[in-house]
């Protein structure tokens, strides 16, 4: 039975308007011998020695659970209690989608809900939605959102030359077009007087990353009173395991708070799917992009989880919808809720403070190498700058193949200024002995 839905008639008329004689001559970029039914396949194999083959192919890999990583920069290596995955498993979560109706997703509408509601007390904001693509979309939306905010009659962002490069990069491209003047410019360290001086009547947000993009903790003390003060908005990008120790972004006077998601709980899965988390003061609630999950009750009084805003094309008139954005990252969402909830206030402030502990262990060590140069007087938490002796794409090869660690982030690709700098990143899953063993062949390679 042919599945193709077009009859020769208009078969021969498509082939007439491409200038061809028959289907064959769509394929006469194909070398002839390879070209089908003359395929050179192997023999077919059984279950059993198709898994043998892919197991074999797998084993060429390196993998985390085989080779100690200190690259973060965006994506993290966290422990991921067996609790989550089991819940995101079943098949009522994992194969859910957009919650139409609410009387058949009341298990969904309620995951996202206490996702949003631990989102809200970890980042310290009134309302959070039910996440984004991840962290570089939530930083776009909430330029667009702070534009929207100002009425558009605000067409300049402002952004802290220490926010992820990704996230700026994302930025830009998804808000070309729209006229707006991206002030994305210089490099790091980050001067907080120079950035509030650059906000003016035209702004529509200053934002910021906290820890920045090199780890370190930023003291954003009078920062939102004095860009309030030019009737901008504080939009501060954040890392969500660092917020089990450091002051939150709404402690801070954050209109908008935002970052990946992907360190609770979720894999780092070769970059994806992450989920973008993204909470707001209530007074901007309805220019939030994205869905937002709440509580209600149903005729008989008993609570029941609704979608009580959908600010998007796809339930609302296009020209009121506040994003296009199409879906969400709702596995990733609950996949986070289940990991907060699993480990609790307690238990979040336990693998901060190891991160934290960890990588200032790391750091001093590394300092203490003649041949290398970290600035310990900085405050920093999980990740943290090396100057090397010869370019970072060398020292990470030298750590690969002669002592099986994978290396940190070269700077020098994105910032012109930090040639042989190294971004080293560490976290909970980094045992002292990889540390020390780190710091060694450091020093190996440098000789």
């Amino acid at each position: 039975m042919s599945y193709v839905p077009h009859t020769d008639d208009e078969k021969r008329q498509m082939l007439g308007r491409l200038g061809l004689d028959a289907v064959d001559d769509l394929f006469t970029v194909v070398p002839e011998e390879f070209r089908f039914p003359t395929l050179a396949l192997p023999r077919p194999l059984s279950e059993m020695e198709v898994l043998a083959e892919l197991r074999e192919l797998a084993s060429r890999n390196a993998d985390l659970c085989s080779s100690p990583c200190f690259l973060g920069a965006g994506a993290y290596h966290h422990y991921v209690p067996s609790v989550v995955d089991a819940i995101i498993s079943r098949s009522e979560l994992y194969t859910s989608y957009t919650p139409y109706q609410p009387e058949i997703s009341q298990g969904t509408l309620q995951a996202v809900f206490e996702y949003q509601s631990m989102m809200c007390a970890l980042t310290g904001m009134d309302v959070s939605n039910a996440s984004h693509y991840d962290g570089a979309t939530a930083l776009a939306e909430a330029a667009m959102m702070a534009v929207s905010v100002g009425r558009g009659r605000r067409r300049k962002v402002v952004v802290a030359p220490t926010v992820n490069p990704q996230y700026v990069e994302t930025l830009r491209t998804y808000t070309k077009g729209m006229g707006l003047t991206i002030v994305a410019d210089g490099e790091p360290p980050t001067d907080l007087e120079a950035l509030v001086a650059a906000v003016d009547a035209d702004t529509a947000c200053l934002m910021v990353q906290n820890p920045d993009f090199f780890g370190r903790v930023l003291d954003l003390t009078g920062v939102a009173d004095a860009v309030h003060a030019q009737g901008a908005l504080l939009v501060v990008a954040c890392n969500p395991i660092s917020l089990g120790m450091i002051k939150t972004p709404g402690a801070w006077g954050a209109d908008i708070a935002l970052g990946e998601g992907q360190p609770l709980g979720n894999a780092l899965s070769f970059g994806g799917p992450y989920l973008g988390f993204f909470a707001c003061k209530q007074e901007y609630v309805r220019r939030m992009a994205g869905r937002l999950v709440g509580q209600t009750t149903d005729v008989d009084g008993r609570r029941g989880y609704v979608l009580t805003l959908s600010t998007r094309e796809q339930h609302i008139r296009r020209e009121k919808a506040t994003s296009n954005i199409c879906t969400n990252q709702g596995l990733n969402a609950v996949a986070a809720a289940v990991y907060m909830a699993a480990m609790g206030k307690a238990g979040l402030a336990k693998v901060a403070s190891l991160c934290y502990h960890k990588a200032h262990y790391a750091a001093a060590g590394i300092g203490m190498l003649d041949e290398y140069d970290v600035d310990l007087g900085v405050p920093f938490f999980n990740e943290f700058v090396v100057r090397c002796p010869k370019p970072v794409a060398e020292v990470n090869e030298e750590l690969f193949e002669a002592f099986g660690i994978i290396g940190g982030y070269d700077l020098g690709e994105v910032y012109p200024s930090l040639q042989n700098h190294m971004l080293l990143c560490v976290t909970e899953m980094n045992t002292r002995a990889e540390i020390d063993a780190l710091i060694e062949a450091l020093e190996a390679i440098a000789l």
